[in-house]
């Protein structure tokens, strides 16, 4: 008798082992084939597009998902190149991502090409005009950083009273760029400005631009939120400080870097206003075709007193943020 309860205890025991492992194999397989995956393609690594990123990872937090357990990230760098974009747009579309996040237009041109047979949402953000780029138009929604182009000049005229001419480079094959540059030249003149705008194709050219512009003689640059520009930001700055000609950057991490000034958004705020749209999809609160983009309006005035006093200039502007005391 003690004999058969000893073995019925250890079948009941062994049966309550592999109870336990099937439940456990099951939430393992739960965990990692059931998973929402969110493929970010990243056009290229600046500080403006890697604060897109984390704040868009901030978003999806907030809205109360959490990486691992709502989702999971596949996150690709296409290095400022067009067809790795492309490539990568296509690859999260053979493994049937969840959603793709596209960070900058070229990113976004490519995942909604990639996208739309499979009807896979797509969501950008850094793109300044979502329209120019035919991007408003199926399963497609996300953040535009339109420039304060306005909040631009205005800033450029109180800190340069005297300036007449102010010097744009730009990609001619970004349509974010070409719409940038067209509303600079329909309202510079309201400020006493023209505008010399020199157009590039590839990053390798920018450097060339830029000494070509100091030889027309500009009283400025300002810098668009164009990639192949940006990417190279130091050496445009290394040329125009040597030239003595201030540089006006598009958000805060371009005067942290040196330009003199800038009114811009925050992007990190854009990324996190871009995550909270993704969560609503991912949780099936909303579809991506039925989402219009949104645009944050709201801006800062941004100094860099250093770089300023460098190129000898001052100005007293009202609730500037001083990007070199944080």
């Amino acid at each position: 008798m003690k004999k058969f309860m000893a073995m019925t205890m250890a079948m009941v025991m062994a049966a309550m082992a592999l109870t336990g492992c099937g439940g456990s194999d099951a939430a393992d397989d739960k965990a990692s084939g059931d998973i929402p995956v969110i493929g970010i393609n990243q056009y290229g690594q600046h500080a403006s597009l890697d604060n897109c990123r984390e704040g868009f990872l901030q978003g999806l937090e907030e809205a109360g998902l959490k990486e691992g357990v709502d989702y999971k990230i596949e996150y690709q760098n296409a290095g400022f190149d067009d067809n790795a974009a492309t490539q990568i747009a296509q690859n999260f579309s053979a493994k049937n991502v969840a959603l793709m996040c596209a960070i900058a237009t070229p990113s976004a041109t490519a995942c909604y090409a990639a996208a739309e047979d499979k009807d896979i949402p797509v969501i950008f953000t850094a793109i300044t005009d979502p329209e120019e780029a035919k991007l408003t138009g199926g399963n497609i929604t996300g953040t535009s950083d339109k420039l304060p182009i306005e909040g631009q000049l205005q800033l450029i005229r109180k800190v340069q009273p005297d300036a007449k001419t102010i010097g744009i480079l730009y990609t001619t094959s970004e349509p974010n760029s070409v719409s940038a540059v067209k509303e600079y030249q329909e309202k510079a003149g309201e400020y006493g400005f023209t505008i010399e705008a020199l157009g590039v194709m590839t990053q390798a050219e920018v450097n060339q631009a830029t000494d070509t512009l100091i030889s027309k003689g500009v009283d400025c640059f300002t810098n668009l939120t164009d990639n192949n520009v940006v990417g190279v930001l130091p050496s445009i700055l290394e040329k125009t400080n040597e030239a003595g000609i201030p540089v006006y950057g598009s958000e805060i991490e371009q005067v942290k870097l040196g330009c003199v000034a800038s009114a811009g958004i925050e992007y990190v705020a854009l990324g996190r206003q871009t995550g909270m749209m993704a969560a609503k999809i991912l949780k099936g609160e909303a579809k991506a075709s039925d989402m219009p983009y949104e645009t944050i309006s709201e801006f800062e005035i941004y100094v860099n007193p250093d770089a300023m006093a460098a190129l000898k200039l001052s100005a007293d502007v009202e609730n500037a943020i001083d990007v070199t005391a944080e």
